[in-house]
This record gives C-alpha cells, sequence and structure tokens, in this order.
C-alpha cells in the first residue's frame, strides 16, 4: 500500500483493481479544512488520464506488475515491436500502450515493458536517452547573455526546446520523465 506522501511523478498505483501511473500531483494544504492531493493519474490499459482528488494520509494499492529487458525493433504501422533478450520471443505493443515514451524510442534501444498478468502493457524507457538533432535553426552569434532556446527536431521526430548553441548533428541527452534537454553530449 501506498500512502499519499509517497506519491511522485511515474509511481504505478492501483485504483479499483486497475493500475494506474500517476502523471502530476500537487498537496494542497488550504486554510480551513484537511490537506489533499490532486493527481492526474494515466490508465496503463487503455492510457485514458483521469482527475482525482485523495485525502492527505488516504493510502491506495499496489498493482502485481513485472518488467522485463526488451530490445525495441521497429514501428510497423501503429504498432511497435519488442523481442525479449532471453528468449528471442517478439511481441507487439500499440501507440496508446506505449504512450508519450514513443518520442524518445530508438531502435535497438533496450527498455524495461511492465506486464500485469503475463500481458505486456506498456514500456518503461531509460531515465536519460541520447538522440542526435536532425533539424533546427542555426544559433546567432553572441546570444548567450539569458537563457535563450529554440526548437530543435530530434531523430525520433520529438521537437523539445534547446539552448541556441545547439545545431543539427549535435547529439544531446534529453530526460524521458520530462521531455526536457538535459546536456549536449561530446
Amino acid at each position: 500500500m501506498y500512502d499519499t506522501s509517497e506519491f511522485r511523478k511515474g509511481l504505478k498505483i492501483e485504483i479499483e483493481e486497475k493500475p494506474y501511473e500517476i502523471v502530476d500531483f500537487l498537496h494542497v494544504k488550504p486554510g480551513k479544512g484537511g490537506a489533499f492531493v490532486r493527481t492526474k493519474l494515466r490508465n496503463m490499459l487503455n492510457g485514458r488520464v483521469l482527475d482525482r482528488t485523495f485525502r492527505s494520509g488516504e493510502k491506495v494499492g499496489k498493482p502485481d506488475l513485472r518488467e522485463r529487458q526488451m530490445q525495441y525493433l521497429y514501428k510497423e504501422a501503429h504498432n511497435y515491436c519488442l523481442m525479449d533478450n532471453e528468449n528471442y520471443e517478439q511481441i507487439y505493443l500499440s501507440e496508446e500502450q506505449i504512450g508519450e515514451s514513443r518520442l524518445f524510442l530508438i531502435e535497438n534501444e533496450t527498455v524495461n515493458v511492465v506486464f500485469l498478468n503475463e500481458r505486456a502493457i506498456g514500456i518503461e524507457l531509460p531515465i536519460f536517452v541520447e538522440l542526435t538533432v536532425s533539424d533546427t535553426e542555426p544559433g546567432v552569434k553572441g546570444d548567450t547573455a539569458s537563457k535563450v532556446t529554440k526548437p530543435a527536431t530530434l531523430e525520433t521526430g520529438a521537437v523539445l526546446p534547446v539552448p541556441i548553441f545547439i545545431n543539427v548533428g549535435d547529439r544531446i541527452k534529453v530526460d524521458t520523465r520530462s521531455g526536457t534537454y538535459v546536456e549536449r553530449v561530446k
């Protein structure tokens, strides 16, 4: 069982026998009345997002999930093919099951596939991935006085703001939890 004080982004909880992942949360302590936690939850089975409020100290279940390392091979129409590293068995996951992780998924990358009752329901990416910038505007020389950013398209198709000194062909480290630029990789 989890207590509301243990909530964090990415935590997997169980409500009404269904697994959910916490997308966002906010602890609120109003001047009058008891504290509570506002959460945004993503159903791990169908991808739907739900807003839910919990009283402070309320307990929620822990889902019976297993993870297995698999290698992402390729995308076929709206499905993603993954291969088990031990027995070479292949499985397919839909875009809904992959979710926002598809923006940072590179071919031949090893990911953790989440299973519920022997059924694959989603993936867990590494916290940081290194991606190549495929398109961005050239930076203006000397414009470094403040944190100026520009949009950059990565090899996976994801678009995110990067500092102006990043150029096409540079490799950058990206935080997959928030989808933000971390640093340039040498």
